[in-house]
């Protein structure tokens, strides 16, 4: 039951289209943060909220679970994991829980009447993985996809779903900075060329010395691919 009924508790803060609203924006943030968090971090890079005319952007917050990164303490993050490494098995279990309850919340936008080829899902760092999960294993029919500052684990099973899919896939935004200490840069483009190796359209775009975090060069970018996806 918790996996399905996780949508009415997943607390969420919006940003309202200025205009009539006719596409959607799931933006997920990373491990320990809230949807809150996110959208005034954004706030403060960009000097102002990542709005748009027609298009409502959403920040989801992570429901609370204990973390092994944090020696099994409580934090907000998507799912569990072993550890930060691209080299250790998915917590495939957490993962799934969260694409259901994520899946809610995409339904509830297509009830308002918003088609899912016009919504776009994306994040950053655990955000952004936990989109691709979301997108490319269960919603392969969204606009597009983003992950900033992310990666897959090396046998995750987002591989081996494209591995089985033969239909169109939604195409990837992908930046990461060339100074991130926490989730290396290589694993980032490690995991765009499998994607790409996979059928999925896919750009990564390097952003030299900057570390885990988001950098206005990268929303500015994102901001004119999200109109090309969801033009009004």
């Amino acid at each position: 039951m918790a996996a399905t009924s996780g949508s009415a508790r997943l607390q969420r803060c919006m940003v309202a289209p200025a205009g009539r609203h006719s596409a959607s924006l799931i933006f997920l943030h990373g491990s320990g943060d809230s949807g809150q968090g996110l959208r005034t971090w954004i706030k403060q890079v960009l000097n102002q909220d990542l709005a748009f005319q027609h298009i409502k952007v959403i920040y989801p917050t992570a429901p609370p679970r204990p973390y092994t990164p944090l020696k099994g303490g409580i934090s907000n993050v998507w799912f569990d994991r072993l550890k930060i490494s691209n080299d250790c098995p998915e917590h495939l279990e957490s993962i799934d829980v969260m694409c259901q309850v994520l899946t809610d919340l995409i339904d509830d936008e297509v009830k308002t009447g918003i088609k899912k080829n016009r919504i776009l899902v994306g994040g950053f760092s655990m955000g952004g993985c936990m989109a691709m999960h979301l997108a490319y294993r269960n919603h392969q029919d969204v606009a597009g996809v983003f992950a900033l500052s992310s990666f897959l684990n090396k046998a995750s099973a987002v591989y081996q779903a494209l591995q089985k899919s033969d239909g169109l896939l939604p195409e990837l935004f992908q930046c990461h900075g060339t100074a991130d200490e926490l989730v290396l840069h290589s694993w980032g483009e490690e995991t765009n060329s499998m994607l790409k190796s996979l059928g999925v359209s896919t750009k990564f775009h390097s952003f030299p010395g900057v570390y885990h975090e988001l950098s206005k060069a990268e929303l500015e970018k994102l901001k004119s691919w999200i109109l090309t996806k969801l033009p009004d």
